[in-house]
């Protein structure tokens, strides 16, 4: 029942930053806590960052603490991907993705989300 729409992606340096925004629609994106995963060429999908319906519990995969974070603006009813000190290895297509939750739970597993986004495409050079 509800839709979401990655946006955002695009071309960076190493070094350099990008935030995507993922939108949802149909249903508030307050009812899901939502997670960022990624695919880059010839590999598996993967898991990146969590974040719960409030925005107080979040998890991110290790290759990118310290230098990703993820929130959220329920009012807008969009979650975030700030992206900084981007690194080649951090090339691939980025995808949001909501599971129904209660309060504090946090997933990081793609079977655990319902609804997927389209996905956007980063790329970073060196």
């Amino acid at each position: 029942q509800v839709q979401l729409v990655e946006s955002g992606g695009g071309l960076a340096q190493a070094g350099g930053s990008l935030r995507l925004s993922c939108a949802a629609s149909g249903r508030p994106v307050s009812l899901f806590a939502v997670g960022w995963f990624r695919q880059a060429p010839g590999k598996e999908r993967e898991f990146v960052a969590a974040i719960d319906r409030s925005g107080d519990s979040t998890h991110l995969t290790d290759s990118v603490k310290g230098r990703f974070t993820v929130d959220r603006d329920n009012a807008k009813n969009t979650v975030y991907l700030q992206m900084n000190s981007l690194k080649p290895e951090d090339t691939a297509v980025y995808f949001c993705a909501a599971a129904i939750s209660t309060y504090t739970h946090v997933y990081t597993r793609a079977y655990e989300y319902h609804a997927w986004g389209q996905g956007t495409q980063v790329t970073v050079s060196s």
